[in-house]
């Protein structure tokens, strides 16, 4: 099997179609006010900020009337007015030569995550901000679960239909192993309703989003499990007035270069107070026994 996941030149041709036939851009709409909602809790100003593979430029457009914003450098996945193309796998940064560096709905579409994250956090000088959104692991998972079960009828085997998205905690780990500082991840799941499985296909089609794996399988799907998924997916996932639905988890990252003015955690055994006399309790040595 390929230890690359994800065929990225046919999922930037998808992206394309999606683009020149009407982009469906609720996701990304969601994602930069909630990106905008996150930065205003931050009392700093990020001079360079840079938009890392965002499918549009919701977010480099939200960022730029942002107060203190001197210039914002888009690198997008296709060509685009104002836009550097560029492969969030290989980023033409200089270190230390960013504020701040935003992306949504990009980064779960990369072979190399670790390597990603690692190039952002070189990227950014220190104290420089990383605000990323991804696709996490409850993703679609009605539709995973629902073509699993329709294949197997049909078929006989399961293949690949709907892309592995990475779980929160993994990401977590990620971040530290990048080397951020302060780390946090948190996750978003929001629901859409469809009259059917057909609307929820359509509109991943028109986001760029449908298959795009290594070990998807080539031949054209089958009438018949079409059909059967879609009667799985209702009976499944179903609300009482017949619309079923399709969950999309976005999973937020948050994290700092290095700087020595952060915030540190104090070493063990330097706290001045024992935790039973703040809590104002009697301490029960390892060998005691708790008395009545």
């Amino acid at each position: 099997m390929s230890s690359t996941v994800f065929d990225r030149r046919l999922a930037r041709t998808r992206l394309a179609r999606a683009r020149a036939l009407g982009h469906a851009d609720f996701l990304a709409v969601r994602a930069a006010e909630d990106l905008e909602d996150r930065l205003g809790a931050v009392l700093r100003q990020f001079p360079v900020v840079v938009d890392l593979g965002t499918p549009t430029a919701h977010l480099a457009r939200a960022l730029s009337s942002r107060p203190g914003t001197e210039r914002v450098l888009r690198l997008a996945p296709l060509p685009e007015p104002g836009a550097v193309v560029a492969d969030e796998e290989a980023l033409p940064l200089a270190a230390e030569s960013a504020n701040l560096v935003v992306s949504a709905l990009a980064l779960q579409g990369v072979n190399d995550l670790p390597g990603t994250l690692i190039q952002a956090r070189r990227a950014l000088a220190p104290d420089g901000l990383l605000l990323a959104c991804l696709l996490g692991g409850a993703t679609l998972h009605e539709l995973r679960q629902s073509f699993a079960a329709a294949e197997a009828e049909t078929t006989g085997g399961v293949s690949p239909r709907v892309a592995p998205f990475a779980d929160v905690r993994d990401l977590g780990a990620l971040m530290q192993r990048a080397g951020f500082a302060l780390p946090v991840v948190d996750a978003d799941p929001i629901v859409v309703r469809y009259a059917d499985v057909f609307g929820l296909l359509r509109d991943l089609r028109a986001m760029g989003l449908t298959n795009a794996l290594v070990e998807r399988r080539k031949a054209p799907l089958r009438r018949d499990t079409l059909a059967r998924l879609a009667e799985i997916y209702a009976e499944r996932y179903a609300d009482p007035d017949g619309r079923v639905r399709a969950t999309f988890e976005l999973v937020w990252l948050s994290g700092w270069a290095p700087h020595e003015s952060q915030q540190k955690p104090l070493r063990p055994g330097s706290a001045r107070m024992r935790l039973a006399d703040a809590l104002g309790t009697r301490e029960i040595g390892a060998g005691d026994k708790a008395k009545p």
